[in-house]
């Protein structure tokens, strides 16, 4: 898919009274801000026209876009996030998309975090979480069923999304902790050790694949993958760029790489 469009919101003072069941200790709301910037860099270099807006100190979350909407070619789904907290954070969102797509919008009892809805060609998976609820995910179904798309649901167990353990990176591929792959049978499985799980939230942009950095083993067999699978189609690996970028700050608040933007 050629993404044209990403959403990006920058982080606020108040990003450090965030959500998060890290125990990496508080943010430094500065350094957030500049590994934010070199983020929305990297979506621009890829060849994406970055929307970038403003912090809204009342959400120190608002900066985690993804959980707000699911965003397709056919039109976008606004979400109802499982945190109270956090479901004001829709309106700006949804006012914002209204520009670009045709909306539609999961109701109450319904709870859904786009953190957990993994696209996978014309297929969704809808994690099952603490933070998406079945409600939830019947409606999204609906919806995307609406939209010509297929979708089924799954278990995401203890982990807080389901993107937060497995992102795809297209050729029919997957960066994925072990405790997911299962659900994922027909595809090729990149798998990251258990002290390098952070690394398995990546985002596939055109031909660039953002990883985070600070992952070297799970780094070098992602490099070993792309040249392998670019040796068996007969092309140069150097047709996919890995930009590694530092997140730390950012996973101190429970947030990836794909938590940062809304892209289509």
């Amino acid at each position: 898919m050629k993404y044209t469009h990403a959403i990006v919101r920058r982080p606020g003072l108040s990003f450090v009274k965030g959500i998060t069941t890290s125990s990496l200790g508080n943010p430094d709301v500065n350094l957030a801000i500049k590994q934010h910037e070199l983020y929305c860099q990297s979506l621009s270099e890829a060849g994406v026209h970055v929307i970038l807006l403003d912090a809204i100190e009342d959400f120190p979350d608002g900066c985690f876009v993804e959980d707000t909407a699911i965003v397709t070619e056919k039109g976008a789904v606004i979400t109802r996030p499982g945190d109270p907290s956090r479901r004001q954070e829709i309106d700006s969102i949804a006012s914002t998309l209204s520009k670009y797509k045709k909306l539609q919008f999961i109701a109450d009892p319904g709870t859904v975090d786009g953190g957990d809805i993994l696209r996978i060609n014309n297929h969704f998976y809808i994690g099952r979480s603490n933070r998406t609820n079945s409600s939830g995910a019947a409606q999204l179904s609906n919806h995307l069923s609406s939209m010509g798309f297929t979708s089924s649901e799954v278990s995401v167990g203890d982990i807080l999304h389901l993107k937060t353990g497995a992102s795809y990176i297209g050729n029919n591929t997957l960066i994925c902790v072990d405790q997911l792959r299962s659900y994922f049978d027909n595809c090729s499985i990149i798998s990251v050790q258990p002290d390098e799980e952070y690394f398995a939230n990546t985002v596939t942009v055109n031909n660039t694949l953002i990883v985070p950095g600070g992952f070297p083993e799970s780094l070098k067999k992602v490099r070993h993958h792309l040249n392998s699978h670019f040796l068996k189609q007969k092309v140069q690996p150097q047709e996919v760029k890995i930009v590694e970028l530092d997140m730390s700050e950012f996973q101190k608040m429970d947030g990836g790489l794909t938590c940062l933007s809304l892209l289509w």
